[in-house]
């Protein structure tokens, strides 16, 4: 095949050409700053309100209008970020100082993005305690583990709604009850859920909630944080009045009209993204694991992003599985973006359980709703023809075949 093949949707998306076309006017014909008094900055005003609108509707958060005495205003509980990862810092960090008076214990997983794991380690070295719950063999934490977990001292728990490498899908909404019950804020990073999934935070329970554009086919540098009305999360940058004094700095207005129309778009597809990918994703997975030996699917079966899988090769480094598809132009990658310079092997793969050597053979494919049937098949053909020349050059391949052939003896 002589096209590129991006199977890598979960690191990113390509910004859909309707997302760019609504973000040009707003770098050179709407580009008066939001905070200015002038009509040419009520038009990116009026941008911004109308992409917070449809990101409001879209996870069933309230909307809701106050007079200042002059004129009425919307109001909203969706704060625009620069990003996922800034939404997870500004969720976890701030939270924890604004409720510092109640505790300071914070529930997590093992299995959370950096952004949330590092958020933590950086409360711990100030006095924070940190609880981090395992996971089962799916990466799916214990709900009785969870509520044991809590402590009257327990101010949040931060349980993401779907894994970044193994497609996992959490039980948000028993989180959600769990946390009601006791009294505990819940914030949960979306970032990989995020219109591939319905959310509604009301219904689940959720607090917080983090996301970025990036991964839903929007562009990249643009984030929310999703905060309840009501509590009292500080402020996380300082400066400015903007986003109702809690984010201050010159709003981003081309990457918020850009997230917004991607939201919009994301939404209207949603049920038949979700089918078709899901289709795909079950003929990689059948075809992988049925044509392929000593393979191993990370993840539950079913209970994953519809896009989203991730294998482990025995015998075979995944970089040297990932550098034979780059010359063959398949786009993939052995786990999460942000930690693609590290060797070690994948956090997320050691807590499900999976043995060392094993876990640095992983490879993840993820779709998008660009990929197709014949770009799969053409995936796994190239697949089957990589491992196989690989094993047949690795000792240690060699060495289980052959205790594999005297133990049959």
């Amino acid at each position: 095949m002589d096209k590129l093949i991006y199977m890598d949707n979960a690191a990113t998306t390509a910004t859909r050409p309707e997302v760019v076309e609504a973000m040009m006017p707003y770098f050179s014909q709407y580009y008066g700053n939001p905070s200015s008094l002038y009509a040419l900055a009520e038009d990116s005003r009026t941008a911004i309100d109308k992409a917070r609108d449809i990101i409001t509707d879209s996870i069933g958060a309230e909307q809701y209008v106050t007079n200042t005495g002059t004129r009425d205003h919307k109001k909203y509980d969706i704060y625009f970020t620069a990003g996922g990862t800034e939404a997870d810092n500004w969720a976890i960090i701030s939270t924890a100082e604004a409720y510092e008076s109640k505790g300071k214990h914070i529930i997590t997983s093992a299995i959370e993005h950096h952004a949330v794991l590092h958020a933590c380690q950086y409360l711990q070295k100030r006095g924070w305690d940190v609880t981090y719950l395992g996971v089962d063999s799916d990466g799916v934490i214990d709900l009785d583990e969870l509520e044991s977990a809590i402590r009257d001292d327990t101010v949040l728990v931060s349980i993401m709604f779907a894994n970044n490498e193994i497609g996992t899908l959490q039980p948000v909404r028993e989180i959600g009850a769990i946390t009601k019950k006791h009294g505990v804020l819940f914030h949960t990073d979306a970032v990989q859920a995020y219109c591939q999934v319905p959310i509604n935070v009301d219904e689940l329970g959720i607090d917080m909630m983090s996301a970025s554009a990036h991964k839903l086919y929007g562009p990249k540098g643009i984030g929310f944080l999703y905060i309840r009305k009501g509590l009292k999360t500080k402020s996380f940058i300082h400066g400015g009045a903007q986003e109702r004094k809690r984010r201050a700095g010159t709003e981003n207005v081309p990457g918020i009209v850009g997230f917004g129309k991607a939201v919009e778009i994301g939404m209207a597809t949603m049920a038949a993204r979700l089918e078709n990918e899901t289709a795909l994703r079950n003929r990689l997975i059948d075809r992988i694991t049925s044509e392929i030996d000593y393979v191993q699917l990370n993840g539950p079966r079913e209970n994953r992003l519809p896009g989203n899988a991730n294998f482990v090769f025995r015998f075979i480094e995944s970089e040297t599985i990932l550098l034979d598809l780059n010359q063959l132009g398949i786009c993939a990658s052995s786990g999460s973006a942000c930690t693609s310079g590290s060797l070690d092997p994948s956090h997320v793969l050691l807590a499900c359980g999976i043995p060392h050597e094993y876990a640095n053979g992983s490879v993840r494919l993820t779709l998008g709703h660009a990929n197709t049937q014949e770009e799969v098949d053409f995936v796994v053909d190239s697949l089957k023809e990589i491992v196989e020349k690989w094993r047949l050059r690795s000792p240690l391949y060699e060495d289980f075949i052959k205790k594999q052939k005297k133990g049959a003896q």
